[in-house]
């Protein structure tokens, strides 16, 4: 066993995983995973640069994880920034801040990197499952950008593609700085038209149409996952591995999306930072499905994080 630690720095949240990692029998044992949302990526879209409040959140956070990989004793670690921070004029100095905390640089990665990290977490335990049906098209849908991956045991294409919750949220849902609550019909259709264009770009690289299982990752998936089962709380057992059906994707994300910030906040599953980004992500995810012509979508709890430490272990 190498102990491993692993963070993943987005456009929404940031995550750690502590974890022991055996490769000879592909075994992740979890010591430590937590999230935090810190919305890095708020107003990037619009200014090109990473907010000073929202680098103070980050940092902050960067600050709890350092201690925790002491606590923990890991042998290793590796930090991996997202679709935000490479979209920053003034990454350097996010650069900066990280590695003056945890002592290591954070890299900052291209989307392809990103989709083959997802993948490997996403697949990774789902070869012994025979009647999930090969190839696989793994879809994170993250705050800046989607990722998306076809593959069997291994990759075969990739793309990235900038309709994040986050990014798809503030380029159509707000007004003046604030968020419609909730938003117009033209405002729904526009980011839906907007999605429609990227899956076509996704489309010149990865093969959607030869999937034959639809596994998805990130907030807005699990989120999705979370109101389905209609949890009393978010749990990441119940949820890992739970399978969506695309008419209850489309329910969830027309209530969503036609919902008052106080409504969905009410959700005893939906994490505070979510609450108004979650019905841009659903629809990412309904458009994808309907796209594909997915009857469901496996939901997964491992994703970027885990194969961000795998690659270290």
């Amino acid at each position: 066993m190498t102990r491993v630690a692993a963070v993943d720095c987005g456009t929404n949240s940031i995550r750690l995983l502590v974890a022991d990692a055996d490769p000879a029998t592909g075994e992740l044992v979890d010591l430590d995973r937590r999230m935090t949302i810190v919305r890095l990526g708020q107003g990037v879209d619009r200014t090109g640069r990473l907010a000073p409040e929202a680098l103070q959140r980050t940092f902050a956070a960067c600050r709890e994880y350092a201690g925790l990989v002491k606590e923990h004793g890991a042998q290793r670690l590796r930090f991996v920034a997202t679709s935000a921070s490479r979209d920053a004029e003034n990454r350097d100095e996010f650069v900066r801040g990280v590695l003056d905390i945890l002592g290591v640089e954070p890299e900052v990665i291209s989307g392809d990197q990103e989709a083959e990290f997802s993948f490997t977490g996403a697949t990774k335990e789902l070869a012994g499952r025979d009647h999930l049906a090969k190839p696989y098209l793994v879809v994170d849908i993250g705050g800046g950008s989607t990722e998306f991956v076809v593959g069997d045991d291994h990759v075969r294409a990739a793309r990235s593609v900038d309709i994040g919750c986050v990014r798809m949220t503030e380029r159509h849902l707000a007004r003046d700085g604030a968020v419609t609550d909730p938003p117009s019909e033209e405002q729904i259709a526009a980011m839906r038209a907007d999605i429609d264009t990227a899956l076509d770009l996704a489309e010149e690289t990865v093969p959607l149409s030869e999937a034959r299982t639809l596994v998805g990752l990130a907030g807005s998936v699990t989120t999705v996952s979370a109101i389905a089962q209609e949890l009393p709380e978010y749990d990441s057992a119940a949820i890992h591995h739970s399978r969506v059906s695309r008419e209850k994707v489309r329910e969830i994300t027309d209530w969503l999306l036609r919902s008052t910030h106080a409504e969905r906040a009410a959700v005893p599953s939906m994490h505070p930072g979510r609450v108004d980004v979650i019905g841009a992500g659903a629809l990412v995810l309904l458009s994808i499905m309907e796209r594909i012509g997915a009857e469901e979508v496996v939901v997964s709890e491992h994703d970027i994080l885990d194969g961000i430490a795998w690659s270290v272990a």
